[in-house]
């Protein structure tokens, strides 16, 4: 009856504006009392669109989700990444909306947006205020019903050259980047559709054109094999007739249906290796097993979390704890078509692989003989619950959800399933599972070794894929024809924004223990969890007058995770994991700090390990082995990694050696050595004091019943703490470049900056400097990107910042870019800064600027991480509670000829430090023709060379040198 009556609704108001809808109303779901379930109306119009409708009015927010179920997995051998490159494509524009236009518009209101592809969908979505609805209607339907005209051989090209860059970035100059490419070629068949990933292969990428890009969106996108998915601060009634309006005379495409292939059957263990520049070497086993939503998913989940999920697991009591690897863990991703149960080990360099494969054995064995325990099955479950209810938190996280339940479950309503299937997990269900799906059974044993040492692999490479037997399938591409919608309406026309919402900042109270604990709190009761952050001022800046011992607030902080004087780390953790809590200690520059989540009903309990873990640390001396064992690794691990060995690098240079600044918050090599036990119990004992801690309460709690529940704090003893005076840094003469040689790199890191002589403020010269910088280097479509990512394509992504705190900020721009272009890169770079410093904003980006930055309130307190960390400012800087009205003023009223001179004194291109990591023998000789000094450095910021200055004058704005390729 509810159905019915929903859609005689609907009916009648499409007869009342003269049009007979032929939208179908299929679904409607509610909540009944507290049961854990996404409401939701659904929809399909006659093109076969898929809407499905979520109201949620806590917020003026409102999400858009158009997911297309094509991924890299309806790509055909030889074309790889298509579906990748397409989503870029995607943001290039169509007939009524301009290049770069669709970020533009959607950060002009205050808004986000992106998209994303995996092996089996491809989705686009925006967060926006809730009186932009229509803008995102009017952006989806247009690229999805008029994309084709508007796609240029130009385009193309750019976006092919960003997607090798992103390659470049995330696969080829990072660290195992290859591990999942290796595994997927060697798991799968010959041209299974998951067995290449979703970024593709280059060679793939050179190969197509932009005719092979058209077929590719005739065949797949059209709105039959589509879901719109719309929650927030809107009507079912509002949804469905804008979705008519923009998405219903979109034509049908060719229909879709779903894959079907044979689960991967592997006759023996494979074993595949691979060189890499690491220190670490890496074992990674991986099992076929089963697709996502098949019964046997969730049992198979609950097995990779027993053996490999964290502390209490066998992995890292027989890897990790053992001081035999820094890394050891156990997943079990599942995907439409596959799952993959993978185990994944990174020993010290002391151990062969083939011992790492045997131990890894040895602990399935051990597995088998202690079976599965109560506990085991009980911490699963309750954490798993957990990650369920907090996945509902902001309207994103519960459309996401609904769409990728439309698109592969059995129902959009799989929630309150999905929850039920782990409820109903038993010890006999992972057993079955493991000896099902792992016991005895033939696995992808990959090595990955470090450069030059083949020999510590776990066994001769002994498979090869073969394309032997293989037939290709008819994807059908032939005969495709584009047709464009035919409105009743002028789709050129931008819809006019809705009122603007109201937005108000949260409520927050605030309180102060005698101890000088300060306390800010807000309730926040739209999902049953509260968020603590406690954070202890201090941090990496104490060590500022004995640098000798940097890095141990970081040691500090990593031993008060372990054991406790009343619990071992493992009985810790399973008590935290059975009420579906986390208590996470970490270091940064500024402060220890201490995260909190829990489910309301199970406060007390988490708040009882809070007290223990923060007053009774043990202190082990084993553990203090172990963690300064794994920290100096880690430390030589990050000499193979170019953005670290980049940012080291530019910090040293900026601030100088003897400055706490200059040296990471892990420390050196030199400085953890020389770190005792006894270093770090005094180090805690005399730095962590409520006199110098914050804590941010926010969730399903009020303020009268907390307060009560933390009287453990108010016994916390003062201590006088000082954080040590830094002096300013030394200025920087002239413009230099600094070159860290990092062979073979497929791509350039690039740093650029200064430091500032002011701090963070939130209504003075650093946060004008924050707008003035927005238009620079800080939205998506600023000149920085634009320029090197959309006109150029010689990065995946650019930007630039001014990044404070108490102390004076730091001006950057950098970007990761592709080696050819270097040269040309760093001239870009200085052109878009110096132009700026000259010629400040044109009316038209102010404008932009104003609309983007004071309309994101809306975005900025709806979950309850955002309104913890928009309080944490306020207690940390002592920020007026009206500052965010006086920030709107500032706003409203700054000028171009402000910004000009906000530019001009903040923008010093002639006084600046360029840092480039990369490969030199490829980058050096188009470096040496800019005309700036060159100055050699080792991996550690010391010079290896006098360095070389060219008479040539630095290079103009605009030009290149080096003759490297534009591109």
């Amino acid at each position: 009856m509810r159905l019915f009556t929903s859609f005689f609704l609907l009916l009648c108001m499409c007869l009342a504006k003269g049009v007979l809808s032929q939208t179908k109303s299929i679904e409607k779901v509610t909540r009944k009392g507290n049961e854990l379930v996404i409401p939701y109306e659904k929809y399909v119009l006659s093109n076969g669109l898929t809407v499905i409708v979520h109201e949620d009015h806590s917020d003026p927010v409102v999400h858009v989700d158009v997911t297309y179920h094509v991924g890299s997995a309806r790509e055909e051998i030889g074309k790889s990444g298509f579906a990748h490159f397409f989503e870029h494509m995607m943001f290039q524009g169509s007939d009524h909306v301009a290049d770069d236009e669709h970020f533009k518009l959607v950060t002009e209101a205050g808004g986000t947006l992106n998209g994303s592809t995996n092996r089996d969908r491809t989705n686009y979505y925006e967060t926006l205020p809730s009186n932009q609805l229509e803008r995102a209607f009017w952006l989806e339907a247009d690229r999805m019903g008029f994309l084709l005209d508007a796609v240029t051989q130009k385009k193309f090209e750019i976006q092919r050259a960003t997607v090798k860059n992103e390659r470049g970035q995330n696969y080829d100059n990072r660290p195992y980047g290859l591990t999942g490419e290796t595994t997927a070629k060697n798991l799968y068949p010959y041209g299974h559709p998951y067995s290449w990933l979703t970024i593709g292969y280059v060679e793939d990428l050179n190969r197509v054109n932009v005719n092979d890009l058209k077929n590719f969106f005739l065949r797949w996108y059209g709105p039959n094999n589509a879901v719109l998915t719309v929650g927030g601060d809107v009507t079912a009634a509002q949804v469905v007739q804008l979705a008519e309006k923009y998405f219903g005379p979109i034509p049908k495409g060719p229909a879709v249906t779903k894959t079907t292939v044979p689960p991967a059957v592997l006759d023996k263990n494979r074993y595949v290796s691979y060189e890499d520049n690491i220190r670490f070497p890496m074992l990674r086993v991986t099992y076929p097993t089963v697709p996502q939503y098949h019964p046997d998913e969730t049992p198979l989940d609950a097995l990779a979390d027993i053996l490999g999920g964290g502390r209490n697991s066998l992995l890292y009591k027989n890897f990790v704890k053992s001081e035999k690897a820094t890394q050891s863990n156990a997943s079990h991703p599942t995907t439409e078509l596959a799952g993959e149960f993978t185990f994944t080990l990174l020993p010290f360099p002391t151990m062969r692989l083939d011992s790492a494969e045997a131990l890894l054995r040895t602990t399935l064995a051990e597995f088998e003989a202690r079976g599965v325990t109560d506990d085991d099955i009980a911490q699963f479950k309750a954490t798993r619950e957990t990650n369920l209810i907090e996945g509902l938190s902001s309207v994103s996280g519960k459309v996401s959800r609904l769409a990728a339940y439309q698109t592969f479950a059995p129902t959009a309503n799989y929630l309150p399933q999905e929850l039920k299937e782990i409820q109903k997990l038993t010890k006999a269900d992972v057993m079955r599972v493991y000896n099902q799906y792992i016991k005895g059974k033939n696995a992808v044993i990959l090595t990955v070794y470090p450069t030059g040492k083949k020999d510590i692999v776990a066994h001769a490479d002994n498979y090869t894929a073969s394309s032997e037997g293989y037939k290709a399938p008819n994807y059908g591409y032939d005969g495709l024809t584009y047709q464009k919608p035919k409105d009743s309406f002028d789709r050129s026309k931008k819809p006019a924004s809705g009122p603007n919402p109201a937005t108000k900042v949260p409520p927050f109270w605030t309180d102060k223990m005698p101890n000088g604990l300060k306390m800010i709190g807000v309730r926040n009761d739209e999902i049953p969890t509260v968020t603590l952050l406690l954070s202890i001022k201090g941090g990496h800046l104490l060590s500022a007058n004995d640098l000798s011992k940097a890095g141990i607030a970081q040691l500090t902080a990593s031993l008060m995770n372990e054991a406790t004087q009343n619990f071992t780390s493992e009985e810790i953790n399973t008590r935290l994991e059975k009420l579906g809590s986390s208590i996470s200690i970490g270091a940064a520059t500024n402060e220890i700090s201490i995260s909190v989540e829990s489910l309301t009903k199970n406060l007390d309990a988490t708040l009882a390990l809070l007290e223990e873990k923060l007053f009774r640390p043990k202190f082990a001396a084993a553990d203090f082995s172990r963690l300064k064992k794994q920290l100096l690794e880690n430390i030589q691990n990050q000499s193979t990694q170019p953005v670290v060995i980049a940012n080291k690098a530019y910090n040293r240079l900026l601030f100088g050696e003897n400055d706490i600044r200059s040296i990471p918050v892990s420390g050196t090599t030199k400085t953890v050595e020389s770190i005792t036990l006894d270093d770090v119990k005094a180090f805690y004992e005399k730095n962590l004091s409520p006199s110098v801690a914050n804590l941010v309460i926010v969730g399903d709690v009020e303020q009268n019943t907390i307060l009560p529940k933390l009287g453990f704090l108010s016994k916390w003893a003062a201590k006088p703490v000082t954080v040590p005076t830094l002096s300013a840094a030394k200025p920087i003469d002239k413009t230099r470049i600094y070159l860290i040689d990092k062979g073979k790199a497929a791509q350039s890191e690039i740093r650029i900056g200064y430091v500032t002589d002011m701090p963070f403020d939130a209504t003075g010269d650093y946060y004008r400097s924050g707008l003035a910088n927005y238009i620079l280097g800080g939205a998506f479509n600023s000149r920085i990107n634009l320029n090197l990512r959309e006109d150029k394509g010689f990065t995946y992504g650019a930007r630039s910042a001014f990044a404070g705190s108490r102390l004076p900020a730091v001006f950057t721009a950098q970007a990761g870019v592709k080696a050819a272009a270097t040269d040309s890169s760093v001239v870009e770079f200085l052109k878009e800064i110096t132009n700026y410093a000259q010629d400040g904003i044109t009316d038209e980006e102010l404008a932009f600027t104003k609309s983007s930055i004071g309309q994101r309130d809306a975005l900025r307190y709806e979950t309850s991480l955002q309104k913890a960390i928009f309080l944490s400012q306020i207690i940390d800087y002592d920020l007026p509670r009206n500052f965010v009205e006086q920030q709107s003023e500032i706003l409203k009223k700054i000028t171009k000829a402000d910004i000009k001179a906000i530019a001009r004194k903040r923008l010093p291109v002639d006084k600046m430090v360029i840092t480039v990591v990369g490969d030199k023998n490829l980058i050096k000789p188009g470096l040496s023709r800019l005309g700036y000094e060159l100055v050699e450095l080792d991996k550690e910021g010391n010079p290896v060379s006098a360095g070389n200055t060219s008479s040539a004058p630095p290079a103009k704005a605009g030009s290149l040198s080096g003759g490297q390729s534009k591109n």
